[in-house]
């Protein structure tokens, strides 16, 4: 086929439409014309370079085959998007395939998981005794927070859903590495049954800064049904980015905090003995996250208004054990007819104290509260420990 001068080049429709088959996964091809050379407006067509068999520049003829045509294509445009070759064989266009699939690790941003660490701990829940041991174990590979490369971790416990001041324990502080070991049990008191069913533990990693806020490394959260009761269960997890928290969780879940409380009918001196032992994860009612709380028991209906105890105020702290015990004379007849009223209070200097929460006990009660009151009447001279959930309704009418 001849060419005059000035004129373009003519492709056959063979050529135009011819499509490369080799045995393999099919290519995608974008273009038809992806395969043809395209020059810039004005220049005029610059053959490829002659090859072996093939006709010297002289010759005006286009190549034959689309192969050729795309080895045209790759010389001519280098900064164009250049298609896979079809007939280059199966096992080089799926490598091709994966190394556009494979991820750029050193691509990821720093606070991917990958980077975060990981952190070995183990956790039992000791049901006779309403506690949840968390063992916090060591952490590996920690990203760095500080400018020297390093970190000064430690490690905080929340208890959702619930107060995170109220309910938050933590680990000492290791200074300067990225691979801590704590080796220490941090334990939860006054955990229900009801408690392992709908808690979560979030298991936060963090890095202590003098001058600045701490900065958060990392987390992971167990739902506690997932663990037995009396028996260890062994962790060893990958830290996350922080998750949100659901600010938008039913109020009622919010607790005021937990009290253990025991009773026994002494019938040498004919009466009651309360004793308040602890609280656990109280709300916190001052500015700086805590409180000073104390408590107070009456044993109502109280017509000589006689009735009233007090235990001693503990400073700043949100799980105060007070270990005290008061008596009320009492037949144990009568007993069917009283009610124990048991109140949570923050003190505060000068102005009105705060109240925390509060439990009644007694014949009118129900669940834990009465199941407690019955089996001090019907276990004379034994002592009955029970964990009960303060509430935010204050009982009766009492007033500080």
């Amino acid at each position: 086929m001849t060419q005059r001068k000035g004129e373009k080049p003519v492709i056959s429709i063979q050529e135009h439409m011819a499509i490369d088959v080799c045995p393999g996964p099919i290519q995608p091809i974008k273009q038809i014309s992806d395969y043809f050379p395209r020059y810039p407006r004005g220049l005029p067509p610059s053959a490829p370079p002659p090859k072996a068999g093939q006709a010297g520049p002289q010759s005006p003829a286009l190549p034959s085959s689309s192969s050729a045509a795309a080895s045209a294509t790759e010389s001519d445009r280098p900064n164009e998007d250049k298609p896979d070759r079809a007939c280059a064989g199966a096992a080089a266009s799926s490598q091709a395939s994966r190394r556009d699939e494979e991820p750029d690790v050193e691509g990821y941003d720093s606070d991917d998981s990958t980077t975060l660490g990981t952190l070995e701990f183990s956790l039992q829940y000791d049901q006779e005794n309403n506690a949840l041991h968390c063992t916090i174990n060591k952490a590996k590979g920690l990203k760095p927070m500080d400018h020297n490369g390093l970190s000064d971790p430690y490690v905080k416990l929340h208890l959702l859903p619930g107060a995170s001041k109220a309910n938050k324990l933590r680990t000492k502080t290791l200074h300067n590495t990225l691979n801590p070991v704590w080796s220490e049990t941090l334990t939860y008191y006054g955990i229900t049954d009801e408690d392992m069913v709908r808690k979560t533990l979030r298991i936060s990693v963090c890095d202590e800064d003098k001058f600045r806020h701490n900065e958060f490394i990392g987390e992971t959260r167990i739902p506690l049904k997932k663990l037995k009761p009396n028996q260890i269960k062994n962790f060893n997890n990958c830290l996350e980015k922080q998750l949100p928290v659901n600010k938008t969780e039913d109020k009622s879940l919010e607790e005021r905090g937990r009290i253990m409380i025991s009773l026994k009918y002494n019938t040498l001196k004919s009466c009651l003995v309360v004793g308040i032992i602890r609280c656990a994860h109280l709300a916190a009612m001052d500015a700086n996250g805590f409180s000073d709380p104390y408590v107070k028991t009456y044993l109502k209906p109280d017509e000589n208004k006689k009735s009233k105890h007090k235990t001693a105020v503990k400073k700043k702290t949100l799980n105060p054990e007070f270990n005290e015990e008061f008596c009320y004379d009492i037949k144990y007849a009568d007993l069917t007819k009283k009610t124990l009223e048991v109140t949570v209070w923050d003190y505060d200097i000068g102005k009105s104290n705060d109240f925390i929460g509060g439990v009644s006990l007694g014949i009118n009660a129900n669940g834990e509260r009465l199941k407690h009151w019955f089996d001090c009447l019907k276990n004379k001279d034994k002592k009955i420990e029970r964990w009960h959930t303060l509430t935010n309704e204050l009982p009766g009418s009492l007033n500080d």
